[in-house]
């Protein structure tokens, strides 16, 4: 690690790639600081994903007079109806509100007896094919057994409590775009939790979704003397494992904080992140392991994932790299980042946002709740 700090441009101004970011974040352990981090690293197979707790599934009672804004009675029954299906089954709170966000985005939450172009034969609440898969034209056309056979299939679908919601009904319904339902979460949100006779949130579970990784400097430590200021043999990390206020300790933090685990002990730590039980390091060493964790990486930007810089790339440190987070993503071709140690002093180690250009950064490192969108 050096302390060398780098000139950027100001805060809000899209980063070019002659541009310096700062110095890249330390890891831990002063050995790997020494020369490690610069060795090449055996990567293996991915490990097993745990079995997420997405919460209990919820059951509503709904009669004449429940309303919810901008949905008939027509609708509000046939969520119910959906809702109710996901108890009967058992499944999660998350689960039910997937099925009812994939039939917002096929039929508006209407039993529908018209397909489209694609699919002319789809019928129902969930546009289901006349393909054998889906039962007979009655099943597809009665909201409860439809929606029953929905379910169904995506219980079938493995890991997919893991799955950012719009992927997990894009493995059921296998349309085109993966991103299709993404618009309709919110509504599915809003409608389970109206018509539910529980209060529950996602907010702190295992299912909390990429993308809601709180407002600004949430940072725990941002008053935490840094290394520089407490010298290198003496200085202290985080719970994470990391030096306090540098890049690589925000981006954790915000990985625990997307999936789930917001407080002590974390789920996802320097020494352990990694199946081979090596550092996850500095910035240098991240993509290697996220390739070893078996976690997917892209092109593209999506709202929390992790921005990786190979040394020199955009300006970031010609030893030691950067890495960000995904704050916003902008139609023009840019997204907002956001992270630690990214101005020259005094503003170093200390929270900062920038907009940059897609093409800059040197790969984009996915939560395994994400993946690229093709």
């Amino acid at each position: 690690m050096t302390a060398r700090q780098h000139s950027t441009e100001a805060q809000g101004e899209a980063v070019k790639p002659s541009t310096r970011l700062s110095t890249g974040a330390a890891v831990a352990a002063p050995v790997m600081m020494l020369g490690l981090v610069f060795s090449m690293l055996l990567l293996l197979a991915p490990a097993k994903p745990a079995v997420a707790d997405c919460g209990p599934a919820v059951s509503v009672v709904i009669d004449g007079s429940t309303k919810v804004d901008g949905y008939t009675q027509e609708q509000l029954k046939n969520a119910a109806a959906i809702i109710g299906a996901g108890k009967t089954l058992h499944l999660s709170a998350k689960g039910q509100m997937i099925s009812v966000m994939v039939a917002l985005g096929e039929s508006g939450l209407r039993v529908l007896d018209n397909g489209d172009g694609a699919g002319p034969d789809s019928r129902g609440l969930f546009q289901q094919r006349a393909n054998g898969a889906w039962g007979s034209y009655a099943d597809r056309m009665d909201p409860t057994t439809s929606a029953t056979n929905f379910v169904k299939a995506l219980q079938g679908v493995a890991g997919w409590e893991l799955l950012e919601p719009t992927l997990a009904g894009n493995k059921v319904q296998r349309n085109a775009d993966p991103y299709h339902y993404q618009k309709y979460w919110p509504e599915a949100v809003k409608l389970v939790q109206a018509l539910s006779n529980a209060k529950f949130s996602l907010q702190g579970s295992d299912c909390a979704i990429p993308g809601q990784t709180g407002a600004g400097d949430d940072y725990p430590w941002k008053n935490s003397p840094t290394w520089l200021q407490t010298g290198a043999n003496t200085a202290s990390t985080s719970p994470l494992g990391m030096y306090y206020r540098e890049c690589v300790d925000f981006a954790l933090w915000r990985v625990n904080q997307q999936m789930g685990s917001t407080s002590a002990p974390f789920k996802f730590l320097n020494g352990t992140f990694r199946p081979d039980r090596q550092g996850l390091g500095s910035a240098l060493t991240w993509k290697a392991g996220w390739d070893a964790k078996g976690w997917p990486t892209g092109g593209t930007p999506r709202v929390g994932a992790i921005v990786w810089y190979a040394p020199g790339a955009g300006g970031a440190d010609p030893n030691f790299g950067h890495v960000a987070v995904v704050k916003e993503v902008k139609d023009n071709g840019t997204y907002v980042e956001e992270g630690y140690n990214g101005n020259p002093a005094p503003a170093d180690h200390s929270y900062y946002t920038r907009a940059v250009a897609n093409t800059v950064p040197s790969a984009f490192l996915y939560l395994p709740t994400q993946e690229e969108k093709k």
